[in-house]
């Protein structure tokens, strides 16, 4: 019997290796954690709560409820979780200190105020930053660094409140994905299946890159790997859609380094190590196990940093 770890044993040394340093460094890993379903929720609140202290983005996604085998469904899922306009302003803020600004609060008022400005001044001033930093940053997509650019342009711009960023917000999250919706902010990009990776590499690397010290994605995979169908209204996959869920994941693990600052934990189930032809595990495609399996295993302890862990 494949031996287990404490579940605490093993937050503390995804903390100590890969939390504290590595990710806020701009590092990124993949972790496999089989874990119990009555762990689950004491999994997510811990790496919750270490997220908050540490500054990370935290973000759960299941695949009971997100289409796990399409990228962009995992991209709109992430996209939903995380507050773009408090993104943007972050990132106005360093751009502002980066100046010798004096820096107080977080949005363009309070900076402006600050510094006896007016706020429409301050972001004039601040514009060119903006194009240099963020507009030709070839890190990101081009329609994603667009759109960034766009957010941060429209933080605090209009006297009357309103705010004219929604279309690229509605685009960003899934809401409205017709292309014509963001025309007018020279956005010309559909997020979709052959996109979507692009944009979730983007995505990742605008989270640390505005001032966050990364992001933890907790991805529950436990419904992939139901070979029978309940009928209990929630998602089922088929082979076929296993299969490209596991490829999805493939992708990930060979294209780490194009992650940045990010710890993605994909959280199973037992079955998940089923290695029959029958079921929905990772034996029935062969290049993600062979990714993720154990090569060498000790008898009588665990790797607490291995690929794979099971938890207890």
């Amino acid at each position: 019997m494949s031996k287990t770890i404490p579940i605490q044993d093993w937050l503390q040394n995804i903390d100590d290796e890969y939390l504290s340093a590595f990710i806020r460094e701009g590092g990124a890993s993949i972790k496999f954690a089989v874990t119990p379903d009555g762990l689950k929720p004491d999994l997510y609140e811990a790496v919750n709560i270490r997220c908050q202290q540490l500054d990370y983005i935290f973000a759960r996604l299941d695949a009971a409820e997100t289409r796990a085998h399409m990228p962009q469904d995992l991209f709109f899922g992430f996209a939903r979780q995380v507050d773009w306009r408090l993104l943007a302003r972050r990132l106005i803020l360093r751009l502002a200190a980066e100046r010798r600004y004096e820096v107080e609060g977080v949005n363009v008022a309070a900076i402006a105020a600050a510094n006896d400005l007016e706020p429409q001044f301050f972001l004039k001033e601040i514009r060119p930053e903006i194009q240099n930093h963020v507009s030709k940053n070839p890190q990101m997509a081009k329609d994603f660094r667009v759109a960034m650019s766009q957010l941060c342009r429209m933080e605090d711009t209009r006297d009357d409140g309103q705010y004219d960023g929604q279309p690229v917000l509605d685009w960003l999250t899934g809401a409205n994905t017709r292309v014509s919706s963001v025309r007018p902010f020279s956005i010309y990009t559909g997020i979709n299946r052959t996109t979507a990776r692009y944009f979730i590499e983007s995505a990742l690397y605008w989270v640390h890159f505005a001032g966050y010290a990364g992001t933890v994605i907790l991805l529950d995979n436990s419904r992939v790997t139901l070979a029978r169908n309940p009928k209990d209204g929630q998602r089922y996959y088929t082979r076929a859609m296993a299969m490209d869920h596991y490829e999805l994941l493939r992708e990930f693990v060979d294209d780490i380094d194009r992650l940045s600052g990010t710890l993605l934990v994909v959280v199973t189930n037992s079955e998940f190590l089923d290695e029959s032809a029958s079921s929905r595990g990772y034996g029935i495609y062969q290049a993600l196990r062979t990714r993720v399996m154990d090569d060498v295993r000790d008898r009588n302890l665990v790797n607490p940093v291995a690929s794979l862990v099971r938890l207890s």
